[in-house]
């Protein structure tokens, strides 16, 4: 078997298993909240018979094990559930807004992604000179700003001072590509200005640590200007770091939206989840769950598979 073959597929078993396990933990977490959600749905007032009606209509009364083998198996065969608090097939409920939050993070992405690499490129070209040091006062000062404040912050300066943009960002399946543009403009620049610092930083440093070497120095004796170097000689060497970082961003920007989602009351995948668990929805809190830590460990293992196959020498044991 050709050797990136065999360590893909070990990548790809280790995925599986490693979802395999988060779903237990879902399961177990939600099984272990304080509360019972038969009462909670119900009220106080409802009698013990009732309850336990109830109860048995949800399939509570049965035993864990077999309740999570029934949610296991009708996820693998694309079956989410019933939401508690509506009825509706929570397969349904969900599609619309993971296509929301997949909008805004592909939208958040369009921005921070080329504004990382160039600030990466530019930094590495005026290293440890101002604009460098300016580059990594703002990037650091992004980092240890929260989302919220971030969110905030926007919000004041560009839709209550400015008026520029909407504060909330209210979107339907009305609504055209131009008005969901708009709508998720903020929370976007918000994703954008957390996850840009670590691609950029990351840019920076891959380019510098590749500046000593012998190729380098002999393109700058051919008389090549220091940026014709750094992109069509640095560059391309320095892809596979800065590639798993900008996919291992792109995941926090799918998974990590909850904050931003509700500051904005953009109806995604976050605030769904939000909503759900002050209904105690349980059902929709577990598919929900499930479909992020599903996101994040298929983007985490296709930037390992990235690594391999743009740097083979991970292939072989130091």
């Amino acid at each position: 078997m050709n050797p990136i073959a065999k360590i893909i597929g070990q990548r790809v078993a280790l995925g599986a298993l490693t979802l395999w396990i988060v779903s237990l933990l879902i399961f177990a977490g939600i099984q272990f909240l304080p509360g019972d959600i038969a009462t909670e749905m119900l009220g106080q007032s409802a009698t013990p018979e009732t309850v336990a009606a109830f109860r048995k209509s949800l399939g509570l009364d049965l035993p864990v094990y077999v309740r999570y083998l029934h949610w296991l198996g009708g996820i693998l065969q694309g079956d989410f559930g019933t939401a508690l608090s509506n009825g509706r097939h929570i397969g349904e409920l969900i599609a619309p807004r993971l296509f929301n939050t997949v909008f805004l993070a592909v939208s958040a992405a369009v921005i921070a992604v080329p504004l990382a690499l160039l600030g990466g490129l530019v930094s590495a070209l005026y290293r440890n000179r101002f604009i460098d040091r300016a580059l990594n006062v703002v990037v650091l000062a992004s980092i240890s700003f929260p989302e919220f404040f971030v969110a905030y912050i926007l919000i004041l300066l560009l839709a209550v001072h400015a008026g520029i943009l909407p504060s909330l960002s209210d979107v339907d399946s009305s609504s055209t590509f131009i008005m969901r543009l708009n709508a998720v403009a903020l929370p976007a620049f918000t994703l954008a200005v957390v996850v840009l610092a670590h691609m950029m930083r990351m840019t920076r440093t891959s380019l510098v640590n590749l500046l000593g070497n012998q190729y380098i120095e002999t393109a700058r004796l051919k008389g090549m200007s220091e940026w014709r170097v750094l992109v069509r000689h640095a560059f391309p060497n320095a892809l596979a770091p800065i590639a798993n970082v900008v996919v291992l961003n792109l995941a926090y920007l799918i998974t990590g939206v909850v904050v931003v989602e509700v500051v904005f009351v953009y109806p995604g995948l976050g605030q769904l989840i939000v909503d759900s668990v002050q209904k105690r929805d349980i059902p929709v809190v577990q598919a929900c769950s499930l479909i992020f830590a599903t996101t994040y460990v298929l983007l985490n293992l296709t930037a390992d598979i990235l690594s391999i196959i743009m740097n083979p020498r991970l292939m072989h044991p130091k």
